[in-house]
């Protein structure tokens, strides 16, 4: 299994707001469908401001590379990114490969191991 990060940069003068919508709406629909391994959508709080990171997870840089071309040949997903690619000053992609101890290895991504973010409270308790 590989994790692809992607860090975008958002045009400090588009509201981060207003790009979470229209991707939410537009690509996010479109990503889950065709890219699936869909692992989480982010915001930055500290450090470099008007960030965005995402991360997906693929069986391998093939499976990577033919979901990304079905993604690029995608109607729905070219409608998002005429409105948001706009918004998008600079982007970074870094593919990762999980240790032996994460307690993400494999697809699909379930939570496996006690006390990760996957079952943080899943019984209620704070721990």
């Amino acid at each position: 299994m590989i994790v692809e990060m992607r860090t975008y940069d958002i045009n400090p003068g588009i509201p981060m707001a207003e790009f979470l919508k229209h991707y939410e709406k537009l690509g996010l629909p479109a990503q889950k469908r065709i890219l699936e391994g869909f692992l989480g959508y982010f915001t930055t709080e500290f450090g470099t401001q008007n960030q965005v990171r995402h991360l997906w997870a693929f069986r391998d840089l093939n499976d990577r590379q033919e979901r990304r071309s079905a993604l690029a040949a995608d109607p729905e997903w070219q409608a998002c990114i005429a409105v948001v690619r706009p918004m998008i000053i600079r982007w970074d992609n870094t593919i990762m490969t999980p240790t032996s101890f994460s307690p993400i290895r494999e697809l699909p991504v379930a939570p496996t191991e006690p006390l990760t973010a996957f079952t943080y409270g899943a019984d209620g308790a704070n721990r």
